[in-house]
């Protein structure tokens, strides 16, 4: 049984701080459910995606995943949740792809003892996040030696070395499943309610949340201020690697599990070491009202990336590391911005670092 007082300490550890309630409950429209379930269902996810599907099975209530092709590109990004039933999962993932994520499924599936079920129509995603915990980094400090991650590549360890049992357990609260956001602490928490619930007297009751949360801090304004891609929107099907969108980083690959569709490269790309490129969050001084051509984003003649997307006054562009820190300022299209690396990268490389002079050189 679920006591409120845990749900309460989950919710004081993730999403609250001192002074006025600030959480903001979003429900996340844009974002539907699969079911996979049988007797088979573990192995066959573990041969799709990049992560490893048996850290469910040790106590972790939800893992951050990708679905490449087979030329290691990534299609689907998605959150996998554990559930009280044995050998069923939820997969939730971008509503515009549910369809072909779910025909994508079906195809590999061949003789496989599963089930592929849309609850599109039964179940909604919510985050529940607190805007205040947006940490910039200070840019004065990305060029310290501490933080030359241009080729680190971070390996997934076990998920209960970066996320706690009793934080990414599944929490229930009358017909809410509430998970701790696996990708990083700073996302907040991550619900999973029926479609009939009054979501907003039901978590009312446990968690102080904002009653006019404002236009400016919506969730993809949250995201992109930590440079978190989400969707086809930020991470266009078959156009980037998983590493380039932070999935090492976010905890959503694991280097050591078996063989997967488009594991390949992946796997060549960690042991040479090298990622020139990643999502990273852009910071607009001057807001951009006009994307450059085909969202190419030239400075002093200079190819820094793509410009992924924007929300209010931040951004989010796929960005060559090494250059795009070189400047303290880069023009997108008719707007002027800052980057910078995230304050939940890791600061402190492992074996597979390459420092930005090795890289260049």
């Amino acid at each position: 049984m679920f006591h409120v007082r845990n749900l309460i300490r989950l919710c004081n550890t993730q999403c609250l701080s001192s002074g006025p309630p600030t959480n903001i409950l979003e429900h996340l429209k844009e974002r539907s459910l699969l079911r996979v379930s049988g007797s088979e269902a573990s192995d066959f996810l573990q041969g799709l995606i990049t992560n490893d599907i048996h850290h469910l099975e040790h106590g972790v209530g939800s893992m951050y995943t990708m679905f490449l092709n087979t030329k290691g590109r990534v299609m689907y990004d998605s959150i996998i949740y554990r559930t009280s039933e044995d050998n069923s999962f939820l997969i939730e993932c971008d509503k515009q792809v549910l369809g072909t994520l779910q025909k994508h499924l079906k195809m590999y599936k061949v003789k496989r003892k599963i089930d592929v079920t849309s609850l599109e129509n039964e179940f909604n995603v919510y985050a529940l996040f607190n805007p205040g915990k947006v940490i910039r980094n200070d840019k004065s400090k990305n060029d310290s030696s501490s933080q030359k991650l241009d080729g680190l590549i971070v390996p997934c360890t076990s998920l209960k070395e970066n996320l706690s049992e009793t934080s990414n357990t599944c929490k229930i609260y009358r017909d809410l499943l509430i998970y701790r956001d696996p990708r990083t602490v700073n996302l907040g928490t991550r619900i999973i309610a029926p479609v009939t619930s009054d979501i907003q007297k039901q978590i009312s009751e446990i968690f102080s949340i904002s009653d006019k949360p404002t236009i400016e801090h919506t969730y993809r304004w949250f995201r992109y201020n930590l440079g978190v891609g989400e969707g086809i929107n930020d991470l266009p099907p078959g156009n980037c690697f998983p590493l380039e969108a932070n999935c090492d980083y976010l905890h959503g690959v694991s280097f050591h599990k078996g063989c997967y569709i488009g594991q390949e490269l992946t796997a060549r790309t960690h042991h040479t070491g090298v990622v020139r490129k990643r999502l990273m969050p852009l910071h607009f001084s001057k807001i951009v009202t006009k994307l450059p051509n085909e969202n190419t984003i030239m400075h002093e003649n200079v190819n820094l990336g793509k410009i992924r997307g924007v929300e209010g006054n931040v951004g989010l562009g796929l960005l060559r590391i090494a250059k795009a820190l070189e400047f303290k300022e880069i023009t997108v299209g008719d707007g002027i911005a800052i980057t910078e690396k995230p304050s939940w990268w890791p600061l402190e490389a492992p074996k597979e670092r390459i420092s930005v002079q090795k890289v260049l050189k």
